[in-house]
């Protein structure tokens, strides 16, 4: 199943994609058509903290259609605007820095390799949909970078959970461009700020539910700029793989229904490059994830 929030005719919905990508069925409104009323949450989030009964309210939504050939139901995907997936997280995006070795070498050296995940974030007011221009920010950064990187969404309310229980806490995965600020990032000796200026943070097209994926450390990876492949990987190079990630992550503190947590970007990014390829105005931005998509964005001209 991939669900998105999307919008149409001013109304913004939770749907499901449908027919190979090709429609969208906005499912509490079918739920009226089949049930004469509708029960379902207007949110992608309170949607996700219903855990089993969405998915099994959604299961029966879409057999229902089919079987009803409630074709009228199904919105080209063409027409409806794909916002976020979650549109306006309620935390910070969790990230993970320098989970593939080789982008830690290529931004320093095998001394910069992590010995343990290396957290940071992004405000929640960085994150926009897929086909949305991220602003180029001019004003303030000349040294605009991407990072392709697979995102986990968080399915249930979880503390000091176990690597070998981690998976079962994930609702599902998206794709997430971690665009950074390089120079703002070097100027201020952390990472929040070079991380969170608006629109820094494309997200989509749609969450892939869990079990659509079953090994999120063995997917391909690929990022594009203006068609030219700069980043090409395998999640199967993680440093730390997914479960880690969620394990050490609710060490003491309580991971929640919506939670979206960034895994890291591999090697080919433009500050790795000699010299460096930053981001310019009009370029744009594809980022493929095995099983999952593509996430395309351009740099506001």
């Amino acid at each position: 199943m991939k669900f998105v929030t999307a919008k149409y005719q001013e109304e913004v919905f939770v749907g499901l994609v449908h027919h190979q990508d090709t429609f969208v069925l906005p499912i509490k409104k079918a739920e009226g058509k089949m049930t004469g009323k509708s029960n379902l949450p207007d949110t992608m989030i309170e949607c996700i903290m219903l855990g089993d009964e969405f998915l099994a309210k959604v299961t029966d939504i879409e057999q229902w259609v089919e079987k009803h050939e409630e074709s009228a139901l199904l919105l080209p995907i063409e027409e409806v605007e794909l916002l976020a997936p979650i549109p306006r997280p309620r935390k910070n995006i969790f990230c993970v820095g320098k989970n593939y070795a080789e982008h830690a070498i290529e931004l320093g050296s095998k001394a910069d390799i992590p010995e343990h995940p290396m957290i940071f974030t992004k405000a929640p007011t960085t994150v926009i949909g897929a086909n949305t221009s991220v602003l180029n920010h001019l004003e303030v950064t000349k040294e605009l970078d991407y990072e392709g990187e697979l995102a986990v969404i968080i399915g249930k309310e979880g503390r000091g959970i176990k690597r070998e229980d981690a998976l079962n806490y994930v609702f599902g995965y998206t794709i997430i461009n971690d665009v950074t600020a390089r120079d703002l990032q070097a100027r201020h000796k952390q990472y929040f700020i070079g991380k969170s200026l608006d629109t820094s943070c494309p997200m989509g097209p749609w969450i892939v539910h869990s079990s659509s994926i079953s090994n999120p450390n063995h997917l391909n990876i690929e990022t594009k700029i203006n068609g030219e492949t700069r980043q090409k990987s395998n999640t199967e190079q993680f440093i730390f793989p997914v479960e880690e990630i969620i394990s050490v992550l609710s060490k003491g503190m309580t991971l929640e229904p919506g939670d979206i947590i960034a895994t890291g970007t591999p090697a080919g990014v433009g500050k790795g490059y000699k010299p460096p390829r930053f981001l310019k105005p009009g370029d744009l931005i594809e980022i493929s994830i095995e099983n999952i998509g593509t996430l395309k964005n351009n740099i506001q001209k």
